[in-house]
């Protein structure tokens, strides 16, 4: 009898903790997006557009264009999802702000430098258990502003994790520290495409599936990007 009472409490117990865990956790993104939203409209002229095609539940895959250290955090506050978090550089551990950031979003580090089945492996159990996951194919910010060739890592996660993909494109991140210097605020905008599946890929022509699938990501992100930031995939 003790022993089921004991279980009993040890259940109750681990209820009570899981719950106050969500509820601070959904309490800090809430306020995380406050003050994102207040910044961005104090020093942006910030536009989006179509934010309603991130579905609202189930597995998705976010894939945006990578110009700036701002994109994450611009991205996560127009985001409405409690389960949404991000593939990031293990770079960024170096910047403080950004890595307590990711660290409070349970973002996911990844070294770009070497296959990290750790990182991938984390982000499939992500979105097979129906979250949202963000991720730049591009793995590095574009510092010329146009679009850089992708991995395919991007499309391995989408046929690996059976998600959608939601293209968005980003532009004019690139110019907020420098326009501010000027003390005038960047033209920033959004725009988020509708949501698509992706064609499975078969074994006998892996590479040459997932490439083909990681180029029609991009170029669905491209269509949604001013000419000028379209780089590799005008």
């Amino acid at each position: 009898m003790q022993g089921i009472l004991g279980f009993w409490n040890w259940s109750l117990l681990g209820f009570i903790l899981e719950a106050y865990y969500l509820r601070h956790r959904f309490m800090l993104r809430s306020i995380l997006r406050s003050i994102l939203r207040f910044l961005f409209n104090i020093f942006t002229r910030l536009e989006v557009h179509n934010q309603e095609n991130i579905p609202l539940e189930g597995p998705v895959l976010l894939a945006h264009n990578h110009l700036s250290r701002l994109d994450a955090p611009l991205v996560f506050m127009l985001l409405l999802r409690a389960d949404a978090t991000w593939l990031v550089a293990h770079t960024y551990h170096k910047v403080p702000l950004l890595n307590w950031f990711v660290n409070s979003i349970h973002g996911i580090w990844i070294n770009r430098e070497a296959a990290d089945l750790g990182a991938l492996k984390l982000a499939l159990v992500h979105l097979r258990a129906g979250g949202l996951l963000g991720i730049a194919p591009e793995g590095y910010i574009s510092h010329s502003g146009g679009l850089r060739p992708a991995r395919t890592g991007v499309a391995y996660l989408a046929d690996k994790g059976q998600s959608q993909v939601v293209p968005l494109a980003i532009a004019g991140t690139d110019q907020v520290f420098h326009e501010l210097f000027r003390l005038r605020r960047a033209r920033v905008q959004v725009r988020v495409g509708p949501a698509f599946n992706l064609p499975p890929v078969k074994r006998d022509k892996r590479d040459e599936a997932l490439q083909r699938n990681t180029d029609e990501i991009m170029h669905r992100i491209a269509a949604l990007l001013p000419e000028g930031y379209r780089g590799v995939y005008r």
